[in-house]
């Protein structure tokens, strides 16, 4: 489907392949996506569905162009008619015979008229709530990728976090067995000074 110029369908196929191109998270079933060019595609195809509309509003003109000649083909056939009945009053003077053919021809052309105008109305009101279903879906499945883009991303941010902290948690385990080590260890004794052969030993006075 083309629209504005811009083949809609490519470029849905395009945002399609971005997220499948895009690196998966390992050991899960997340996608890590270039969300400035994810958007970008976004904002194109979201810029191009107006046109859409646009196209809507033509068929419409069309439909009432449709409608004009109905009813101009009506009034021919009316004319047609109310002549054809003038020349029966005028050759048979069936008066009342002219005025109820004229009468079923103008109710008929009416009911033909009434039918496509309803048949018209129909299909833009179908045309309208299609392209209001499209624009829902669309809408409601970038929300839902993004959605889930976004949980990947803390997922993986999380696990990372969470090996930090094992390994932050192991290093301060390691530390901690270490001072213990160095506070349960006893201390060397100290040498005690020696005595020269001059100086008198000293005893403990028990007195």
């Amino acid at each position: 489907m083309r629209l504005g110029g811009v083949d809609l369908q490519r470029e849905l196929n395009r945002l399609e392949e971005i997220l499948l191109d895009s690196p998966r998270v390992p050991l899960s079933r997340r996608t890590l996506i270039n969300e400035e060019q994810f958007l970008e595609q976004l904002d194109l195809v979201r810029l191009n569905l107006p046109s859409a509309f646009q196209e809507a509003a033509e068929i419409v003109v069309h439909k009432e162009d449709i409608l004009q000649e109905a009813e101009q083909y009506a009034q021919e056939i009316i004319a047609a008619a109310e002549q054809r009945a003038a020349q029966i009053l005028n050759d048979m003077g069936l008066v009342r015979q002219a005025e109820m053919e004229a009468v079923q021809i103008r109710q008929q052309v009416q009911r033909e008229c009434d039918t496509i105008q309803q048949q018209t109305l129909a299909d833009i009101d179908q045309m309208r709530r299609r392209a209001q279903q499209e624009l829902d879906e669309m809408q409601r499945r970038a929300l839902a990728e993004c959605e889930e883009i976004q949980a990947g991303a803390d997922d993986y941010a999380d696990r990372v976090l969470q090996d930090m902290e094992q390994q932050l948690t192991e290093m301060m385990r390691v530390v901690r067995n270490g001072r213990q080590q160095l506070h349960s260890e006893p201390a060397a004794p100290k040498s005690l000074p020696r005595r020269s052969p001059e100086s008198p030993a000293r005893y403990p006075d028990y007195r």
